[in-house]
């Protein structure tokens, strides 16, 4: 039920559980769950595997890494630093910072250009990372684990990854590492 947002995530689970949610509702649902959200935002969450060793190769290989989520900026900026994630990103976006969120192209290019420019690929989960990617007119990666109702595998990204440890090889197969 995860990856669409609090709004979305309140009305399945409310749905799932046999008392969907009246649209009145709503704000004051949303703004509950909000709240208990900031309050353990990272209690349970992990990295996957090999990804902080991953992305700290890369930055120290002269990567530029930026951070494009639909997560509120409000909730990505303390989440990243609890995650052992603090100073490997460039340019961090979460929705709010801009009017525009993903798949929206120009969210995409400000990240870009706010992580230094030069040639971007998109690495994601979903099939809104691809359409970022896509409507941005550039490369994509998915991994084939997150949160995606439909498999990674059979979104028609340019490569797919089962190991994040195999990103900077992916990156030199499209040509940009």
């Amino acid at each position: 039920m995860v990856g669409f947002g609090a709004r979305a995530l309140i009305h399945q689970a409310m749905a799932a559980s046999g008392a969907p949610a009246e649209e009145g509702d709503m704000p004051a649902l949303v703004e509950i769950f909000l709240a208990h959200y900031r309050d353990h935002i990272a209690d349970g969450t992990r990295l996957f595997p090999r990804v902080a060793e991953t992305l700290a190769d890369l930055k120290a290989r002269g990567a530029r890494l930026g951070v494009l989520t639909n997560k509120p900026q409000e909730l990505t900026d303390p989440l990243l630093p609890m995650l052992g994630l603090e100073g490997i990103f460039a340019a961090v976006y979460g929705a709010g910072r801009k009017p525009y969120t993903k798949p929206d192209p120009r969210i995409f290019h400000d990240v870009v250009a706010a992580s230094g420019g030069g040639p971007a690929v998109m690495i994601g989960d979903s099939k809104t990372d691809l359409d970022t990617a896509r409507a941005a007119g550039s490369p994509c990666i998915l991994m084939s684990y997150g949160f995606t109702p439909v498999p990674a595998s059979e979104l028609g990204a340019d490569i797919v990854l089962d190991d994040f440890a195999s990103l900077p090889e992916a990156i030199r197969q499209l040509g940009l590492g």
